[in-house]
């Protein structure tokens, strides 16, 4: 709709609207923020999460709407049928920019659960963020390292029970947590630094995705396992809001959740090794998805 204008004057133009969206929405979000770590009682709890949830999803919505009516972008979305508000979902993507994230937010908003990341405990001390992710329950992953384990053995166990702990705030409140399987995001010079196998993408770092599993398995619904691919090729976030990324396409297939990929990563060699070779073989079909996306013929 915009098109006549120049692409750097979208880009701003849809940064500032983000931000004005981010907080205005924030101002009806931190009443019920207080409300919620004041009065940590169940019933109180349960409506400040509905609250709390529908604030983040029209908030969503809103960067979705801003980002389609101000650039033109062809989309190419399978696979999101039979999605659910009301499941629980561990969603996994590969990673080639900042984008990801708006994209994801624009596929699976108001389909699925608003987005939760696994935190790591060291953000715990950034101020206002803290106090944010304390009242949207990100769950926090603690681990400790086998020479830590070694030192002290009686904590073998520890960091999953910990996590666990800080997942039940779940069970009656509907989530999708988000890993980005590669850790990174994927350039031409870390897919040397590291010999991927794949084609298109890094090596998949199966620990964190185990980790999750391990924590939340019998919460969880359904793994989603998302493609995407961004037409003539993946931009930093800035281009994408200027308007030069004009065709994205996202592939989202269902994966079944069994006792199979559930277990001990970081202790059982067996179920590490076992649970490797999963998370490998799920990134070479990704791979292939990739390729054919890109116009490949299958061998």
């Amino acid at each position: 709709m915009f098109g006549f204008i120049p692409g750097i004057v979208r880009g701003v133009l849809i940064l500032l609207t983000l931000t004005v969206n981010l907080f205005f929405w924030v101002v009806f979000l931190l009443p019920f923020a207080v409300i919620k770590l004041a009065l940590p009682h169940k019933p109180v709890r349960r409506i400040c999460d509905v609250a709390l949830n529908f604030i983040c999803t029209r908030w969503a919505s809103v960067n979705g709407f801003v980002l389609t009516f101000v650039n033109s972008i062809n989309w190419h979305i399978e696979g999101i049928d039979n999605l659910s508000m009301k499941d629980w979902y561990l969603v996994l993507a590969n990673h080639q920019s900042w984008a990801d994230i708006v994209v994801l937010q624009y596929v699976l908003n108001n389909r699925i659960p608003y987005f939760r990341f696994f935190l790591k405990k060291e953000l715990v001390w950034l101020p206002i963020f803290n106090f944010v992710w304390a009242a949207l329950d990100y769950p926090y992953m603690k681990r400790y390292s086998k020479t830590f384990l070694k030192k002290n053995p009686h904590l073998k166990g520890k960091d999953i029970e910990t996590t666990k702990k800080s997942c039940e705030k779940f069970r009656d409140t509907p989530v999708s947590i988000m890993n980005f399987v590669e850790g990174t995001r994927f350039s031409k010079e870390k897919h040397t630094r590291q010999n991927s196998p794949y084609r298109y993408l890094l090596q998949p770092k199966a620990g964190g995705v185990a980790f999750v599993l391990a924590a939340m398995g019998n919460q969880l619904t359904s793994i989603l396992d998302v493609t995407i691919k961004y037409e003539p090729k993946a931009l930093g976030i800035w281009d994408f809001f200027c308007g030069r990324v004009p065709e994205v396409t996202v592939r989202v297939e269902h994966i079944a959740i069994t006792e199979e990929i559930i277990g001990d990563y970081f202790n059982d060699e067996a179920f590490k090794s076992r649970f490797q070779h999963w998370t490998n073989k799920l990134w070479g079909k990704k791979d292939l998805t990739l390729g054919t996306l890109h116009g490949e013929r299958p061998n």
